[in-house]
């Protein structure tokens, strides 16, 4: 598919989903009963943006070539977008305009010793690092205890490294393991197109899409309702295979590393004095002793 007409259904796809959701009551404009569509018009989108029907349509169609960022911007609270949401506008607009549209396979970024050295003092925390394609890319003996099922999925590369979005789509444990396993296939399919707005060239991302797109009919469902999510905290359970039910609260943290690479530090921790903390202890002296033995 050519890579600037692929853009421009992005932009067309996620106009249109964000405007379906707003009704004209919402936006304080008049209804009336024989209206065919839920939610705004392209013309009431224009209207509360402050531009032309005509200049929002060539927008909407994907053609943002000369797009001020103020007009973007007008959009944006137009359609009531929120900081992610409006991050990604921005993203795709500025991939879509004239330059390089081969896509390429960007190099992986390596971890420098001092954050695995960061990773492997946090003994009480499961604590890994993910890029924007949710690789795993580095993680500490707990992060591997805890995370046990998808470090030891089929799933995994060559290199033995897990991808969260894989695992939670094609393993068939994963709804197991993961107790609210529905609301982590839409973060993820929203954390991907967060990816997929900043690096719509990368190869390696497209044909992770590709593939999800074709196993997965749940990832198909989540990917077609254009949600964008960047900044992911919050509290989750898990149901260990060995200890049973952690539940745990956990915190995302930008870690630059290079460039536009966006690489992210995860810690999970239960909260003191809870079974989940006892249970988390548990696993943790059981990856300090296997990580004793495996040490040279």
């Amino acid at each position: 598919m050519d890579q600037q007409h692929g853009n421009r259904g992005e932009i067309r796809d996620f106009l249109a989903s964000r405007r379906a959701r707003i009704t004209p009551a919402q936006a304080g404009l008049p209804t009336s009963a024989r209206r065919r569509v839920a939610g705004l018009r392209r013309e009431e989108v224009a209207v509360l943006a402050g531009v032309s029907t005509e200049w929002y349509t060539r927008l909407e169609k994907g053609h943002v070539g000369g797009v001020s960022e103020d007009v973007l911007d007008a959009v944006a609270r137009a359609l009531r977008l929120d900081d992610d949401e409006r991050t990604y506008l921005f993203d795709v607009a500025r991939s879509s305009r004239p330059g390089n549209r081969t896509p390429s396979r960007r190099r992986d970024v390596e971890v420098p010793p001092r954050v695995q050295w960061l990773l492997d003092s946090m003994t009480l925390s499961s604590a890994f690092v993910r890029n924007g394609r949710t690789d795993v890319v580095a993680s500490n003996p707990l992060a591997r205890a805890v995370y046990a099922p998808m470090f030891g999925s089929a799933t995994v590369d060559r290199r033995g490294r897990p991808n969260i979005a894989r695992y939670i789509f094609l393993d068939p444990g994963a709804p197991g393991f993961f107790v609210g396993w529905d609301a982590a296939c839409s973060a993820t399919a929203a954390l991907l197109r967060a990816e997929a707005g900043r690096e719509p060239h990368d190869r390696a991302l497209r044909e992770l899409i590709g593939e999800l797109s074709t196993l997965s009919p749940e990832f198909r469902r989540r990917w077609a309702a254009h949600d964008v999510l960047i900044h992911h905290d919050g509290s989750k359970r898990l149901r260990h295979p060995d200890v049973g039910d952690l539940d745990l609260t956990f915190q995302s943290l930008d870690l630059p590393l290079s460039g536009r690479a966006v690489h992210n530090l995860i810690s999970y921790t239960a909260e003191p004095g809870t079974a989940s903390e006892d249970r988390l202890k548990v696993l943790a002296s059981w990856a300090a002793t296997r990580s004793r033995a495996e040490s040279p």
